[in-house]
């Protein structure tokens, strides 16, 4: 079922396998964080105030090094939050905490200007922009001479300058006339960003089969009736396997192309072998995608039962 979640997605960003090196956070005498490997060899010297508990020798999880503070008595940049690794890069600052990774990248700042780098901490794109959108099917907005502003309902949003579309390889896109080929962004229509060989057109297919079954456990808690149209799932391949990553990564949008999982649900991993596929729970954990299913069916069954008049139902 789909699920509203505030907390903010961490994932792996820095080149190392934990398997080959434990590493572990560890405390000064005067509460600065750093990090050490199981010699206790010092691998990032203690100079962070962190704003989560850590215990002293709490393991670095996975692949991350992350520091949700700043070196002590430092001011941070504009947009800028926290550290990732040894100095890799100063992740964007966004709803109070270190920009998530949506479709394989996460926002960073560098002189005030935003770029996006890959789970391994590599630069995808250059910082050469005021603000640029987390990506969405294959596109992000970006603007030059615009700022934050207060909104009624006192939240921030950026106004003025001028704004453009990138694609993943952060050359700008011009919008083209509608087709059956395009998308909609803000209104305008550009090219589907989209092309897979043979291997993937599978395991986009192993989905594409499910798509009924997985729409419906998507919708059943949707408070308006929606046409079958509407409820059609869209499943895009948005990382491949690399480094530190042997998977696919397949996100689920909605019809209107928008990512339907917000930040991880409804996100499958597909091992480099194309064949052995998981689901991400809510913590970033792998799950046997059966076991995924069975679970979600139960969730929906149940959700049907306590609201019998909600709209969306499940098939017999």
């Amino acid at each position: 079922m789909k699920k509203i979640l505030l907390a903010i997605l961490l994932m792996p960003v820095l080149s190392f396998s934990q398997e080959k090196e434990v590493l572990k956070y560890f405390k000064s005498k005067d509460s600065l964080v750093g990090v050490k490997n199981q010699d206790g060899k010092i691998i990032v010297p203690a100079q962070f105030r962190v704003f989560s508990y850590l215990k002293d020798g709490e393991l670095v999880k996975g692949e991350t090094i992350y520091f949700d503070g700043d070196k002590n008595d430092e001011k941070p940049g504009k947009n800028e939050w926290g550290y990732v690794g040894n100095f890799l890069y100063r992740p964007f600052f966004y709803d109070n905490e270190a920009d998530y990774f949506s479709e394989g990248v996460r926002r960073f700042v560098k002189n005030g200007k935003v770029g996006f780098v890959d789970r391994n901490g590599t630069v995808i794109i250059k910082p050469e922009h005021d603000f640029v959108s987390p990506f969405n099917y294959g596109y992000a907005a970006f603007c030059d001479g615009c700022d934050w502003e207060k909104t009624e309902d006192e939240h921030k949003a950026m106004v003025g300058g001028t704004w453009g579309v990138m694609n993943f390889k952060g050359e700008i896109i011009k919008p083209v006339s509608k087709s059956e080929n395009t998308i909609e962004v803000d209104g305008k229509y550009y090219p589907n960003p989209f092309k897979y060989n043979e291997k993937e057109k599978n395991i986009l297919q192993f989905f594409e089969k499910q798509n009924k079954k997985l729409s419906e456990l998507y919708y059943v808690n949707h408070y308006t009736k929606l046409s079958e149209n509407e409820k059609k799932l869209f499943f895009e391949i948005v990382e491949r396997p690399k480094e530190n990553f042997p998977f696919y990564q397949v996100n689920s949008y909605d019809y209107r192309k928008l990512d339907a999982g917000l930040m991880y649900d409804f996100k499958f991993l597909v091992a480099e072998n194309g064949k052995n596929i998981f689901a991400l729970d809510d913590d970033n954990e792998k799950i046997l995608f059966e076991k995924w299913l069975e679970n979600e069916k139960k969730q929906a069954e149940q959700f049907q039962k306590e609201h019998p008049d909600h709209p969306n139902k499940l098939s017999k």
